[in-house]
């Protein structure tokens, strides 16, 4: 398998994260990637750098207000009195009959959903090169590999059009399908992450080209706790090209695995020609979040029936956290995609 990998993902080092009250350092650290990335290379897979594309990828699945508030948050943050390391927004509008403010902290508060993704002094750079890295894997996929794995950081599937949210800034797995478009009539996403796609059901919800289902813990009781709910299939043209199937707290390989050949007939019936995995691993039963309890075991079981599809495929990275798991789970799932695709 090659992996499309990039050191900048360090530039973006999260210090905020508020659980209950309590403020603590994010569990979205640069160690991940750096264990995924030492993982991989001694499993024996091949690790190459991105190209440079700039932001013309991220700009095709997201607002200008938005890319233009990214580029600039941090640093007209850091002239306001007063002002802490990072953009934390202290309000968050309900957009209904809402107006567009001005202000950066009105602005902070529109584009960032939640106080997950605090955004530092380069995060935006960090965010940018994440994208590229999506986007040279997929850009392999379209030049005739038969996959490719971008080890993207920070991640992107909490990331709607024109907010952040969830450790995410922008959405690499939408920009991974939004590419794989320009040369496939249809294109379907499989997010295997613990915690529900939300932004990328949101850019792509009112759409038939591009088919989004997720596999995740139940919303009713974990984030993003307001999307991930199994009614919601899309909306106008997009009815019926979104499927979520949520699962209780805690289920472990057997329902998870269950869920997959769901999703998976599903995505049969779509006929796609291209598909986009969501790689969370942090359905672990190891991983820190502990949302549901997948063994190793079930990620090389889960991959093997997805490389099954015989598609054109982009892994991409989303979540799993800091645990002693973490790169053995990337590694079993890498080698049952490698032992599917036969």
């Amino acid at each position: 398998m090659k992996i499309v990998y990039t050191d900048k993902h360090a530039q973006h080092d999260p210090q905020t994260f508020i659980v209950r009250g309590v403020k603590q350092r994010s569990a979205e650290q640069p160690e991940r990637a750096t264990r995924l990335l030492q993982a991989a290379k001694g499993a024996g897979h091949d690790v190459i750098a991105p190209k440079t594309f700039g932001s013309g990828p991220a700009e095709a699945v997201h607002t200008p207000d938005y890319i233009d508030f990214l580029k600039v948050a941090a640093r007209e943050w850091a002239k306001l009195p007063g002002a802490g390391p990072e953009v934390v927004p202290n309000m968050h509008p309900a957009r209904a009959h809402a107006s567009y403010p001005k202000a950066l902290a009105g602005r902070a508060g529109w584009h960032q959903a939640d106080m997950a993704c605090p955004i530092g002094p380069h995060t935006w750079e960090a965010a940018l090169a994440a994208t590229e890295v999506a986007t040279t894997a997929t850009g392999m996929v379209l030049n005739g590999e038969a996959h490719a794995y971008a080890l993207c950081r920070p991640p992107g599937h909490h990331a709607y059009a024109d907010m952040a949210g969830g450790f995410c800034f922008l959405n690499n797995t939408a920009i991974a399908a939004q590419r794989l478009r320009s040369r496939h009539a249809r294109v379907a996403v499989l997010d295997v992450d613990v915690h529900h796609g939300n932004g990328t059901q949101g850019i792509f919800y009112e759409r038939a080209d591009v088919l989004t289902v997720s596999i995740h813990a139940d919303p009713a009781n974990y984030y993003p706790y307001f999307w991930g709910h199994a009614h919601e299939a899309g909306a106008n043209e997009g009815d019926g090209f979104n499927l979520n199937l949520p699962l209780p707290l805690g289920s472990a390989d057997a329902p998870w695995l269950a869920a997959g050949d769901k999703a998976l007939a599903r995505i049969s019936a779509f006929a796609p020609t291209a598909l986009v995995v969501a790689l969370g691993l942090d359905a672990s039963e190891s991983d820190p979040l502990q949302g549901l309890k997948v063994t190793g075991a079930g990620f090389h079981a889960m991959a093997a029936k997805i490389a099954g599809l015989g598609l054109p495929t982009v892994l991409v990275q989303e979540g799993g956290y800091l645990g002693d798991d973490l790169g053995r789970n990337l590694v079993q799932f890498l080698a049952g995609f490698e032992q599917g695709s036969g």
